[in-house]
């Protein structure tokens, strides 16, 4: 098997998703986004539909981690737009994004190293709380009924993704996978309807991506979520992924499903070089 080919192989089909309709549920119009005279993602447009597992991925230094920033409102747009259900987004900050429905982990994991991993998980969920700060420092009602439901909401998060028997071990203590796994518990507290998951796999082993890539599945159907996955292990984007993106130098280079991206050109000189 060549190389093109190995990079490029599906490690398992992708499910299929029957879609509500062709409108999108997240949309990029021409985003761009400069740091001085760098562009980093430069008139980007994409449609994401409702139910898709979205794939992004691109060399390294390619834009996909400030895309996904531009998405969540850790970086507003030079130029151009992003809209969520048809509102524009673009101006937010994060927590009001999060508070409309989208969540993402980190390529650089950003866990409270020094609370538990249950407290990790509960702290997410206070975004949608109705009790005000004296009601909380008080303890008056609806404070002690509201953590009460957060407790059990976040055990059953830890549940989920199997740490529950580490609920009050410091996340600084846990390994890398784990500490990845925790962060998706943590970001599924926001109850989201879309989740950006920034290199999940990594540092994981083929077994555990193939676990991975089932688990994002799972996920999928049990909340139904939109995802966007950014990820260099290629082979796991193709078996995953209903569709992917392909940047380069920050600029959109191909978007379709596995099959064409696979074959595309432009990707395949992306990744390997001009022959």
């Amino acid at each position: 098997m060549g190389y093109v080919q190995f990079l490029f192989q599906e490690m398992t089909p992708a499910d299929s998703v029957l879609l509500p309709d062709d409108r999108p549920f997240l949309q990029a119009k021409e985003l761009t986004r400069r740091f001085g005279g760098l562009i980093a993602v430069n008139q980007v447009s994409f449609n994401v539909k409702e139910g898709e597992i979205f794939g992004l991925i691109g060399p390294n230094g390619a834009g996909k981690t400030t895309l996904f920033n531009l998405v969540t409102g850790l970086l507003h747009p030079t130029s151009g737009q992003m809209l969520y259900q048809g509102e524009e987004i673009s101006h937010l900050r994060p927590f009001q994004i999060a508070t409309k429905g989208i969540a993402r982990t980190f390529q650089n994991i950003r866990l409270f190293g020094n609370l538990s991993a249950l407290e990790n998980v509960m702290i997410a969920q206070h975004v949608h709380t109705r009790s005000g700060v004296f009601t909380g420092v008080l303890g008056l009602s609806p404070a002690p009924q509201e953590e009460q439901q957060i407790h059990q909401t976040a055990v059953e998060l830890l549940d989920l993704v199997k740490l529950q028997n580490r609920a009050d071990e410091k996340a600084a203590n846990f390994s890398y996978g784990d500490q990845r796994r925790l962060e998706i518990a943590r970001a599924l507290a926001l109850k989201p309807k879309v989740l950006l998951l920034d290199e999940p796999a990594a540092g994981m082993n083929p077994n555990e991506k193939q676990q991975l890539s089932e688990f994002i599945r799972e996920l999928r159907h049990q909340f139904n979520l939109t995802i966007l996955l950014i990820e260099h292990h290629v082979p796991l984007v193709m078996g995953l992924c209903d569709r992917i993106a392909v940047l380069d130098f920050g600029q959109l280079i191909a978007l379709g499903n596995p099959s064409e991206v696979r074959h595309d050109p432009a990707v395949i000189e992306a990744y390997l070089g001009a022959e």
